[in-house]
């Protein structure tokens, strides 16, 4: 025979006599709840890292990276920036091997010439910064073999180098498309110069093809849920996999929520083309424009700093926020004001460059730019609005989790005892509008008005053990626009 007050671990026909008394902790959580959010990162290992591909892995340095992935690898250098500019998140890493099937990027510097004095070459590789030295009268192979020596010098740089005669080759170390954007530059800041009676013709790399299947990365991962996740692959197969693999996850039956962060350098020809492709809310496509650091760093200090920063307020804008270790273009190859906004309007997310030459987040925008009728649609544009959606998602999740873990249903106007585990459509209704107070205490929905007046919790016509419900959140905006006009008198 039930109680009038719902028990959980007390019989109700104890005849010893006794004091007993259970704990109940389903009231004890007070607050919004936090969320847990994972980074994890994708990218090529070398055969001399000790952890094998499709294994996830949970990474604390760089070091480790290099250990576990190869030194030099591509995911060693992503988690190496990705830990500069965000050393707290909880960061984990799936490697693949090359594909069998691909090829290497290759490129060249071919010296001319013999120099008149004494120097140092600065050469720039994937941004990194090298210093090969020269003497007055070296040969062309004595260049040659100085600048070859100071690449292979530099074991953290993605690619080997081989000298001849006059002309230095320079290997990737990983087969597939990303060595194509390995950077090779003279001379990046003001002030730099080659060392008089010596010229050096560089050829960019190129020739590199086929990339590993990142399917295979996403069935190592299983059902365990990464918040921020960053591809240095961003073929269309990939891409499309990653994507669809998200929108899954996205979905009410699964509910783990990931976004995808890439990164792309070229012109903004190349740039706006790949975007306009592109239609997806899951992904984020940072545009990297001819900047020395490769674009596959690019995405992983970006996503790393996006998932520092909307781990603390999904919905504060992420503009003006450093992304550190990156060089930007040069200033002459920097996209103007008119040229970002078109890149916005493509899904390719941009960045400013301060005076000191830092660069910093402009915006954040997801690919997503039209709905399944084709119509422009920005519901999705923001990366901020996703995420306070999703934190509002979970949020009412945890919310009807803690509070009636086990309850019975009953319409609305039964008349049980107060101790009673029951809850009624009622009762749910003004948790969630208590919940909306929270969350509109911490910034992230507004007018309450609006909320309850169009909030509906009902119960099942179909099924008498269900209560359905839609909630209606304004969530609040970024503020990225002031617009004004001075009328000023005399």
């Amino acid at each position: 025979m039930p109680e009038n007050v719902s028990f959980a671990e007390i019989p109700v026909d104890i005849r010893t006599p006794g004091q007993y008394i259970e704990i109940d902790n389903s009231k004890a959580v007070q607050g919004l709840p936090q969320q847990e959010r994972k980074i994890l990162i994708l990218g090529q290992r070398l055969t001399a890292g000790t952890v094998a591909q499709q294994i996830p892995t949970r990474m604390l340095n760089a070091d480790q990276a290099a250990g576990y992935f190869g030194r030099g690898s591509q995911l060693h250098g992503m988690i190496a920036a990705a830990k500069i500019a965000n050393p707290y998140s909880d960061m984990w890493a799936v490697a693949l091997d090359d594909l069998l099937a691909g090829v290497v990027a290759t490129g060249t510097i071919t010296v001319t010439g013999s120099p008149t004095e004494a120097g140092t070459i600065k050469l720039y590789i994937g941004g990194v910064r090298l210093q090969a030295g020269v003497a007055a009268g070296d040969t062309v192979t004595v260049v040659a073999a100085s600048i070859a020596a100071a690449i292979n010098a530099a074991a953290d740089l993605p690619v080997t180098a081989t000298p001849s005669v006059g002309v230095v080759t320079i290997t990737a170390r990983h087969k597939g498309e990303c060595g194509n954007a390995i950077d090779i530059r003279l001379n990046y800041y003001m002030g730099e110069a080659t060392p008089k009676g010596v010229s050096l013709a560089i050829v960019a790399m190129a020739s590199g093809s086929g990339n590993p299947n990142v399917s295979n990365a996403l069935s190592a991962i299983g059902n365990d849920q990464y918040y921020t996740i960053v591809t240095p692959w961003t073929d269309s197969a990939n891409m499309v996999a990653l994507e669809n693999e998200l929108g899954t996850r996205w979905g009410p039956m699964s509910q783990k929520t990931g976004h995808a962060f890439a990164g792309l350098s070229g012109t903004h020809g190349t740039l706006t083309t790949y975007g306009a492709a592109r239609n997806s809310l899951h992904s984020t496509i940072v545009g990297s424009g001819k900047s020395p650091t490769a674009p596959w760093i690019w995405a992983a200090v970006l996503a790393s700093v996006c998932e520092f920063n909307g781990a603390i307020d999904p919905a504060r804008p992420f503009q003006t926020l450093l992304l550190s270790g990156l060089l930007p273009p040069s200033e002459k190859e920097r996209f103007t004001r008119e040229e970002r906004n078109l890149l916005l309007k493509d899904g390719i997310s941009t960045f400013l460059v301060d005076a000191g030459g830092r660069v910093l987040i402009e915006r954040v925008v997801t690919t997503y730019q039209t709905n399944a009728f084709g119509i422009e649609d920005i519901s999705y544009l923001d990366l901020e609005t996703k995420w306070t959606v999703d934190y509002i998602r979970y949020a009412v999740r945890a919310r009807i989790a803690l509070r009636f873990p086990r309850y019975k249903l009953a319409d609305d106007g039964t008349n049980f005892a107060p101790g009673q585990a029951i809850v009624t459509p009622r009762v749910i209704r003004a948790e969630l509008l208590g919940l909306f107070r929270e969350l509109e205490q911490v910034g992230l929905v507004e007018d309450f008005d609006q909320f309850k007046a169009d909030l509906l919790v009902v119960r099942s016509d179909s099924d008498p053990n269900r209560v359905n419900a839609v909630i209606p959140p304004d969530i609040v905006n970024q503020f990225r626009v002031f617009a004004a006009a001075v009328q000023f008198r005399l």
